[in-house]
């Protein structure tokens, strides 16, 4: 009767260091998997934040913006399989990225709006990661979902460039970029 305990035991153990060996395998394979991403939910906040940018800056007049609205971004495998994918993006997953310029901004208006832009970001606990050398530019990360916002000037051309970003998320599978009415943006 002990022996057939002791070979139960033994034959559960088994079964239960297979089992942790192939969720560690796949895990070591595919690496983390990334979080699910509602594309709409995306492109709403990352609109929010560009239109908020946008409002903070305060350029005169009605300047004539530049925007594609909501882009994808390609996303790689991770893990051990990125191995066998070297430099290929997966179709099921995607960054979300939202880009707007404008020209001839002066100088003054870039520095004072953009000090707007800062205040208000660090106020709400967003992190600076970088700032560029002629102090005229910046980005920021949200620490609690990974969102990033970057304001530049360039000298050269007096163009101010806004970049809203979301890192990688798994599609749904029913998504759709080249109809995703969500996507478009311009500035009220």
């Amino acid at each position: 009767m002990k022996s057939v305990q002791v070979r139960s035991i033994v034959a559960l153990m088994g079964g239960l260091l297979v089992v942790a060996m192939s969720v560690a395998g796949y895990r070591l394979w595919n690496g983390e998997p990334y979080p699910a991403a509602d594309p709409d939910q995306v492109a709403t906040r990352l609109k929010q934040e560009a239109q908020r940018v946008y409002s903070e800056l305060a350029l005169p007049g009605q300047p004539d913006v530049s925007s594609n609205g909501v882009e994808t971004g390609t996303c790689y495998y991770r893990g051990l399989r990125s191995l066998a994918h070297v430099d290929e993006g997966r179709s099921d997953v995607s960054s979300f990225g939202l880009q707007w310029r404008v020209t001839d901004v002066p100088r003054n208006t870039a520095r004072t709006g953009q000090e707007r832009v800062r205040r208000r970001l660090e106020q709400e606990g967003w992190k600076l990661t970088s700032e560029n050398v002629s102090g005229m530019g910046f980005r920021f990360e949200r620490p609690d979902t990974d969102e990033k916002v970057a304001v530049d000037w360039h000298q050269p051309t007096g163009t101010l460039a806004v970049s809203v970003y979301a890192p990688c998320g798994k599609l749904p599978d029913h998504f759709d970029q080249y109809r995703w009415p969500e996507s478009e943006w311009s500035p009220k």
